[in-house]
């Protein structure tokens, strides 16, 4: 029963899918007369329900480009007085359907037709007798790479139209995986070492060290809550107001991604030999090397943000900052219980499965262009990955810059077209990393030889991979958490149940701030120690010291006195039995302050 509805599911997302797409991106080869080696690849939308494109440009007809851009090509007035001559025109859209012109061109001897537009990419459709009609294909080509086109070529330029074979999956993903797995491991197992400083430090009775090495911040329910609200009015204020608060978001990165390198490089500074003195007349006295360690960080956040729109290798340069970001952020934030993971965790689920597969349908479709041609848009866009990919009709172009980008590394000419990066948002990195580095801590804490932080990363990387395989098979954004949370958050419980330490784990045992710190032992097999005798800091200062030394006053003749107890203490009974040497808690408290 089960596995037949999640059959039917699946059958349901694929019948939405084909329902929002039914176009497909096929490529425009075009080479000058004298050159057919040399060209470059142009990214067209076309419907394979008018004539298909073949999979091989060696299948493909190279045709003389006919630019008619000049005409709309919606009455026979519009044909050239000698017809196309079996060449590819290419005319403006508008003002009459596709259906028209397509007929226009092929009755002129037309071999296709290019439409070339200046608004947003859509299928060229029409009806079943028109497609039945039509023995030539016809596609949608932007403005601006008609403009592309015969400034680089000339008018004399030949181009064929075919349509190559994607292939299922692409070896970029191979590097995200290694890079988000590796953050999160690297991330969770800095943070359990920092708590295990930290408790070194409290044993040590080192307050003041302490508290410079204990900077990060506890996550209570309130604040998750308020961070969950201020994501959801952030997502939508980008959504429509993407192009003012892009550059918003660009310098927040500049700024975190920054501070985040100088925290995972000072640690490796600090034990070079050289550049240890101080910078006089600057706050704190800095040391010379962590002067030069700072402007190194913000050079490298200032080139990113000079080049960031240079695909060549500024997103080299942007995973390197973000990598640096996100480890800055689970070594600082911290939840100091499993249950606050699991409400965190949960929340962001459901803020991530809405704002992907809810969102479509509740965001108002664009308005259809004017004209017989036009369309109405089936169903709104996914205000995640709207905003994550950047809005097509975008005026500034620029891409948010909070996100694991790596290049599409197959041969497929297609990357052109259908977004060239393969992208993971650094939620997807953070929000389980944070469990993960929970993990880790409660392994420190309970003695548990790292097997919930092993377990967990484990658990995050099977979770990477099923996102991964169902973004393949329905060919789509995916909410990664949609995944990654069921992954860690199952393995987490299920540790915890086999170890039978799930009272401990749910509420952090001894996480919490406001528990007594308990002294450990050298070893964990030396066994219970007893405890030392308390000593009350500044005692020298509080309480006047007495002389170093003092001759014994004599004793009067009678029982004998202990000298742990006081002048004001009653005598001891010559027959009573006699207690153990080690002093009682009445005892510590008098022996402390005597002579």
């Amino acid at each position: 029963m089960a596995a037949a509805l999640a059959l039917a599911r699946l059958a349901a997302a694929s019948l939405l899918f084909a329902a929002q797409v039914a176009g497909e991106y096929g490529m425009l080869r075009v080479v000058s007369q004298t050159e057919t080696l040399r060209g470059k690849d142009y990214c067209v939308l076309y419907n394979p329900q008018w004539a298909p494109l073949p999979h091989s440009l060696g299948k493909a007809s190279l045709l003389q480009l006919h630019n008619w851009t000049g005409s709309l090509l919606c009455s026979a007035a519009d044909l050239p007085a000698g017809g196309f001559r079996s060449r590819l025109p290419l005319v403006a859209r508008g003002n009459c359907t596709f259906y028209e012109k397509v007929r226009l061109a092929q009755g002129g001897g037309a071999r296709g037709l290019l439409v070339v537009s200046r608004e947003k990419l859509v299928p060229p459709g029409g009806n079943k007798t028109q497609y039945e009609e039509i023995g030539i294909p016809v596609a949608l080509l932007s403005h601006d790479d008609a403009l592309d086109i015969f400034g680089r070529f000339g008018s004399a330029a030949r181009a064929a139209l075919y349509a190559p074979k994607e292939p299922v999956l692409d070896y970029n993903l191979v590097i995200i995986f290694i890079m988000a797995v590796g953050t999160v491991a690297l991330g969770g197992y800095w943070a359990g070492s920092r708590d295990v400083k930290r408790r070194y430090l409290k044993q040590k009775r080192d307050e003041g060290a302490e508290k410079r090495e204990d900077t990060a911040v506890d996550v209570t329910p309130v604040m998750i809550c308020v961070f969950v609200f201020t994501c959801c009015s952030m997502l939508v204020l980008l959504y429509y107001f993407y192009d003012q608060l892009v550059y918003v978001i660009i310098g927040i990165f500049c700024l975190a991604s920054a501070t985040g390198l100088y925290s995972c490089l000072a640690p490796l500074v600090r034990k070079l030999p050289f550049c240890a003195c101080r910078v006089p007349y600057l706050h704190k006295r800095p040391q010379a090397r962590m002067l030069l360690l700072a402007l190194l960080c913000v050079a490298v956040s200032v080139v990113w943000a000079v080049f960031r729109n240079d695909d060549r290798w500024a997103w080299v340069l942007q995973d390197a900052l973000g990598i640096a970001f996100c480890l800055y952020m689970l070594r600082t934030i911290r939840l100091p219980t499993f249950k606050s993971c699991t409400l965190l965790l949960l929340v962001l689920f459901l803020y991530d499965v809405f704002f992907v597969f809810v969102t479509p349908f509740l965001t108002k479709p664009c308005p259809p262009r004017p004209g017989p041609d036009a369309h109405p848009v089936q169903s709104g866009n996914s205000i995640m990955v709207e905003v994550a990919t950047g809005p097509a009709d975008s005026a500034t172009h620029e891409k948010l810059p909070m996100v694991l980008k790596v290049p599409r590394l197959n041969a497929s000419p297609l990357a052109l077209c259908d977004r060239p990066f393969s992208l993971l948002g650094f939620g997807d990195i953070l929000v389980p990393g944070l469990l993960v580095a929970y993990c880790h801590r409660f392994d420190v804490q309970a003695q548990a030889s790292r097997v919930y932080f092993v377990a967990c990363t484990i658990a995050y990387g099977l979770g990477l991979l099923v996102t991964f395989l169902a973004l393949v098979l329905m060919q789509r954004g995916q909410p990664a958490l949609l995944y990654l949370v069921p992954c860690t958050l199952g393995t987490s419980c299920a540790v915890a149940l086999w170890r039978r330490e799930m009272g401990a784990f749910w509420s952090g045992s001894g996480f919490a701030k406001d528990l007594p710190p308990t002294p450990w032992a050298a070893t964990p097999t030396d066994g219970p120690q007893p405890p030392k005798d308390p000593q009350p800091p500044c005692e020298d200062v509080a309480s006047p010291a007495l002389p170093a030394a003092q001759p014994p006053k004599p004793q009067p003749p009678g029982p004998a006195v202990p000298e742990e107890a006081g002048a004001g203490a009653p005598a001891r009974e010559p027959d009573s039995p006699r207690s153990p040497r080690s002093p009682t808690g009445a005892d510590e408290a008098r022996s402390s302050t005597s002579a």
